[in-house]
């Protein structure tokens, strides 16, 4: 028998793409689908599942050890929430009171988690892992590529974007001829490219750029783009993408980088140092 996979669902489609992995590898499963995260539109009753609020930290644990669960991927982007809406148990308080100042922070937080559930005996382990091809690689990944200018942006973008990190506030920035027009903090990426898209200069348009934080736990909370960023870098006038080559999730690749095509919007896997 396969050692059993837990799955943290957050919201998106990655929690499904990692169910469909676990099923054509015959692989056991039990999904942990966090409320208020979007996991009702994927979930069938035949998949062996829970929900859950974030703050039944107690219940999640025990049904996971019944459940004979040995390995855990945390899968998605989950929307923060408040203390209030958290309703955090005993288990859960208990977690937060130690934590302190790291909660402040998603890197310091996702860190914090993965490491109690290893004092708790299960094996963390990267959704890259899991999902065949789900990185993003190196070179332009469209018909167009980026001129001198874009490529000027990415530098720039890639600089800010690793100072950002360092301050575990974001993964993304927007840049349009070397001015920063925003940076990623808790909205999240498509609505930095909205919020963006009122800010742009005449001319070449803005380049999203994305990169992992530095020091970050490659197992934990990927920067991920998607048919989702393409389409809203498109609506906002944007000239391009640049992600970490094998750094960032690219889930629905085929499909983006076809409207990214058709749309004239380049898409490009970079360097983004150490």
């Amino acid at each position: 028998m396969a050692e059993r996979l837990g799955i943290i669902a957050g919201g998106g489609d990655l929690p499904r793409q990692v169910v469909e992995s676990c099923r054509q590898g015959r692989r056991p499963y039990f999904v942990v689908a966090l409320e208020g995260q979007g996991a009702e539109a994927w979930l069938t009753p035949d998949m062996p599942h829970m929900m859950s609020r974030m703050g039944a930290a107690g219940a999640i644990l025990d049904r996971l050890r019944a459940e004979g669960v040995t390995h855990i991927v945390m899968a998605g982007g989950v929307r923060r929430p408040s203390l209030t809406d958290l309703r955090p148990d005993w288990r859960a308080a208990q977690f937060f009171a130690r934590l302190g100042l790291k909660a402040l922070g998603d890197d310091g937080l996702l860190r914090a988690i993965a490491a109690l559930l290893e004092e708790e005996g299960f094996q963390v382990m990267g959704i890259q892992g899991l999902v065949a091809d789900l990185l993003t690689p190196a070179g332009v990944l469209t018909r167009v590529a980026p001129d001198a200018a874009g490529h000027a942006d990415i530098a720039h973008g890639l600089i800010v974007a690793r100072a950002l990190g360092a301050m575990d506030v974001g993964q993304a920035v927007v840049i349009q001829g070397g001015l920063v027009l925003g940076v990623e903090a808790i909205e999240g990426t498509d609505a930095l490219i909205a919020r963006c898209a009122g800010l742009k200069r005449a001319g070449t348009g803005p380049v999203l750029v994305k990169c992992a934080k530095p020091g970050q736990d490659r197992r934990l909370d990927l920067p991920t783009i998607g048919p989702d960023t393409v389409a809203a870098a498109i609506a906002g006038g944007f000239s391009g993408i640049a992600a970490e080559a094998g750094g960032t999730l690219f889930p629905g690749r085929p499909a983006a980088l076809a409207a990214a095509d058709m749309a004239g919007l380049w898409v490009a896997g970079v360097e983004a140092g150490p």
